[in-house]
């Protein structure tokens, strides 16, 4: 117990403590003097963005993409959503049925993860294994290059076959909020943040304990020594791929009623999850969950005290910092691993 209590206070000191502890007393403060709701809107936006900078994590730590067209995997899961649940709502419209209320949205939101994992997958073997299998010299600038290139044609895809009108819902489950705190919440708020829970107990378990997950993370530590015990490099980049996007997508349509789908709605998605890699250092996918709540809780506390029109600015003025104190990241991590070892 001593030896934990001196690991714990070792741990405060450094910057991951400093920043952590920083974030619990601004949140505490927020909750004390604007109400409890800002800890309901950090949970729910945090767990769904720890989601987000999670998928974008993983490829970056794995595959060593810096990929700029991440939010449109989001702006894919939603829009998903939106055409599996919308004739779902309009059948309970004229045939009420208690189950399929209930079942409807978790299929809308299973077919925003697979939608989004297929695309992920189709990127990675139609544009990255091409340029892996071509050339790889000058590896990080040609994929920079091509997620902005994939991020114009989805964007603009979107608008063409589908419009530029917003494609949303009000709600996906039916039923009076919850009072926690004195604080109303919504089933869908709440569900959306049970979602992300269990999406991130399942990949832990996923990374940590099969043999799939354990060769994703041993492709991250030497891509080399992974070829030579006979790790498939190709299947396994793919699924990587297919993963990360799967994780944005997952988050687009779990938050379909807050965030409807319409061709630029995945900009905001890839600035956040930027934000929270570049915040915990690269290749931190756990850690993308901690930075998740704390860029979630500073675009809520900007909101609440300066004004929506700055709830970016505040996040890129902390990211220049960290960028020039900090460049590793708040874990400090200067490895290109996908899990913390």
């Amino acid at each position: 117990m001593i030896h934990w209590f001196k690991g714990f206070f070792a741990w405060l000191r450094t910057a991951a403590g400093v920043s952590v502890s920083a974030a619990v007393l601004l949140a505490a403060f927020a909750a004390i003097d604007r109400g409890p709701y800002v800890l309901v809107n950090t949970v729910v936006m945090g767990g769904m963005l720890g989601l987000v900078a999670m998928g974008l994590a993983i490829i970056l730590g794995v595959l060593n993409i810096p990929s700029f067209v991440h939010g449109e995997f989001f702006m894919i899961g939603g829009l998903a959503a939106y055409y599996v649940i919308t004739p779902i709502k309009d059948y309970l419209f004229e045939n009420p049925s208690p189950f399929l209320a209930v079942v409807g949205p978790v299929l809308a939101i299973g077919a925003a993860t697979l939608a989004g994992a297929l695309a992920g997958a189709l990127a990675e073997l139609l544009v990255f294994r091409e340029l892996r299998r071509r050339n790889r010299d000058n590896w990080v600038m040609n994929c920079f290059l091509l997620t902005v290139g994939l991020n114009v044609i989805l964007i603009n895809g979107h608008q063409l076959l589908f419009g530029a009108d917003f494609k949303g819902i009000v709600s996906y489950w039916e039923g009076r909020p919850i009072e926690l705190f004195d604080v109303a919440v919504s089933m869908d708020r709440l569900l959306a943040f049970l979602i992300s829970v269990s999406i991130v107990v399942g990949f832990w378990l996923f990374m940590k304990y099969t043999r799939t997950g354990r060769a994703i993370r041993a492709v991250a530590q030497d891509e080399t020594g992974a070829t030579m015990v006979g790790i498939p490099l190709g299947w396994i980049m793919t699924l990587t791929m297919a993963l990360g996007c799967g994780l944005a997508a997952v988050a687009g349509g779990s938050l379909l009623f807050m965030y409807p789908s319409y061709p630029t709605v995945g900009m905001e998605a890839t600035y956040m999850a930027w934000f929270v890699v570049i915040l915990v250092g690269l290749g931190r996918v756990l850690g993308a969950l901690v930075g998740g709540f704390m860029v979630a809780l500073l675009k809520i506390v900007t909101l609440e005290y300066v004004g929506s029109g700055w709830d970016f600015v505040v996040p890129s003025a902390l990211i220049i910092l960290v960028l020039i104190f900090k460049p590793s990241g708040i874990f400090g991590s200067e490895v290109r691993g996908v899990l913390d070892q």
